[in-house]
């Protein structure tokens, strides 16, 4: 549950510590704070953006690391996503090895970049498959569940207090390790399971289960605000299918995953109360398709409700984006980014197109986002130029990075907005009170140059200096602006646009730019991610 600061305490720390880019650890716990309804993560107790990127499943053993710290280099992150395997840490019940967590929090200290932890336990994809193998060896004392037909399902029951408990004692057991091991605070958050939920089956059918959907509906999300949420008559007692009717069985999956997952997260924050997650493995958020079309019981948009009450020892419900189209991804931004949830997304699909939704993460005041699968991406450099599926995300944080600390603030105090390409290439307007900017997409960045459509890469970034004085970046796009309100149709110029870059916390002019660069169509963004400064002027 997200600790909310009171706002007189929350700027006072952010007061006290100065905004910087440096990268610095120290004895200040991580935590995720909210005010008027935006959130930032605080890291050494200043907020932080995580530019990060995630490791295969598979890549957390030592002798594949170095291909890993080799995509860290390449893609200029300060955070690194990475499993810690169950199968590994417990491969003799009650004998723990935590000999992996050694080496990674070692060779991120070297590296200079953070770590999030990712418990591949449970869940995994929906499967039990990174369970250890003196469980998998005993599916009668760890089921999994059970279709309506009678077979048995590729994933673990929610409903069992074994499995429960095994995995609260492992997990709790990492994480009073974690404690003492980095009192740096190294790790700056973990995710709890991976895409829990089910392929295959709405829910468990078993006879215990099917005991437990007959009987009453937990008192707590029978509460008016959740039942309207949920789409489900206003009522004070009932059996699942009596109060949720065709949705009865997603939403008992739901609450069953959520309060096991959640049982899990409380018992290790008691051991250490790093900032937990879980991620969401999505369903079309524009159709409301049927469960039985994607991943069940997982924290999809519409049983957050029910995750936000059965597991509130979960600071945030995260998306997993590998969705195509601007209206889908959007849609999720939005859906995920509420007064009760922090907008991170932990895994997004390496693709040029998907880089771009980096911007809106931001502009809504996320606190992080990460490509999945970094180090089997076929980059290379050449000529300080990356090349290869990293090489979009490579280069917005290669700008990023050093203003990073700027960007996570400027996102808390609700200073950011932003526009990506959509799939017509339609111009878009920013309402930035005074002014309105027009954003036109394509081109190469040069005056009157033709678009360039092959792909919807466009992108603008327009932070609020002050009311005449914005901060811009962005590729593949134009920008000029339209005085408002009494000022509207009054004639105006550009008083300065600067090119630059930001370094330790401030902005550094590479040079002015004028003439063709500013006078037909304003300042324009090629292929390659560009920060401008510019001050406007009524004439």
């Amino acid at each position: 549950m997200l600790k909310l600061v009171k706002a007189k305490a929350l700027w006072l720390v952010l007061i006290l510590l100065p905004v910087g880019k440096t990268f610095a650890q120290s004895t200040m716990m991580p935590a995720i704070i909210e005010k008027d309804g935006r959130h930032t993560l605080l890291v050494d107790g200043k907020p932080f953006l995580i530019l990060g990127g995630q490791a295969h499943n598979s890549s957390a053993w030592p002798g594949m690391m170095p291909h890993v710290w080799t995509a860290v280099e390449t893609m200029h992150l300060n955070t690194l996503e990475i499993p810690i395997y169950w199968e590994q840490v417990e491969a003799q019940p009650g004998k723990f090895d935590f000999s992996l967590i050694d080496t990674l929090l070692d060779q991120s200290r070297k590296h200079h970049v953070h770590l999030v932890l990712l418990w591949f336990a449970t869940w995994k994809n929906g499967s039990n498959h990174y369970m250890p193998e003196w469980m998998k060896r005993d599916a009668a004392k760890y089921p999994n569940i059970t279709a309506k037909n009678g077979q048995s399902i590729d994933s673990p029951s929610p409903n069992v207090k074994a499995t429960l408990d095994a995995d609260i004692k492992s997990f709790t057991a990492m994480m009073a390790y974690l404690r003492k091991a980095d009192p740096q605070h190294t790790v700056i958050m973990v995710q709890v399971e991976n895409e829990s939920g089910a392929w295959g089956s709405v829910r468990d059918y078993s006879p215990m289960a099917q005991k437990l959907f007959d009987g009453p509906v937990p008192v707590e999300l029978l509460k008016p605000a959740i039942l309207k949420a949920l789409n489900a008559p206003i009522v004070t007692s009932g059996s699942w299918h009596e109060v949720f009717g065709d949705r009865a069985d997603e939403y008992f999956h739901a609450w069953s995953v959520a309060r096991f997952v959640g049982q899990v997260a409380a018992a290790g924050k008691k051991e250490y109360p790093l900032p937990m997650y879980v991620n969401a493995a999505l369903r079309d958020p524009l159709t409301n398709p049927s469960a039985n079309n994607y991943e069940s019981g997982g924290p999809t948009d519409n049983v957050i409700p029910i995750w936000k009450v059965g597991a509130p020892a979960i600071d945030l419900l995260a998306p997993d984006i590998y969705l195509s189209g601007s209206d889908r991804i959007l849609k999720v931004l939005d859906l995920y980014s509420r007064r009760d949830n922090p907008l991170f997304v932990p895994e997004v699909g390496l693709s040029l197109e998907r880089a771009k939704y980096l911007y809106e993460v931001i502009a809504r005041g996320g606190i992080g986002f990460s490509p999945f699968g970094i180090d089997d991406n076929s980059a290379s450099e050449t000529d300080g130029k990356t090349t290869g599926l990293l090489a979009p995300f490579a280069q917005e944080y290669a700008v990023m990075n050093p203003m990073m600390r700027e960007l996570a603030q400027w996102g808390f105090e609700n200073k950011i907005k932003s526009v990506v390409e959509r799939e017509d290439h339609a111009k878009q307007t920013i309402d930035l009170g005074a002014w309105q900017a027009v954003v036109s997409f394509g081109g190469d960045g040069r005056a009157n140059a033709p678009p360039v459509y092959d792909q919807t890469t466009g992108k603008l970034m327009v932070v609020t200096l002050d009311q005449n004085k914005f901060l811009l970046i962005g590729t593949r796009c134009h920008i000029t602006f339209l005085p408002t309100g009494s000022n509207a149709n009054k004639a105006w110029q550009y008083l300065k646009v600067e090119e630059g870059s930001y370094e330790n916390g401030e902005f550094k002019m590479l040079r002015i730019l004028n003439g063709d660069e500013t006078d037909w169509g304003g300042p324009g963004f090629g292929a390659q991610p560009t920060v401008l400064q510019t001050t406007l002027v009524l004439r």
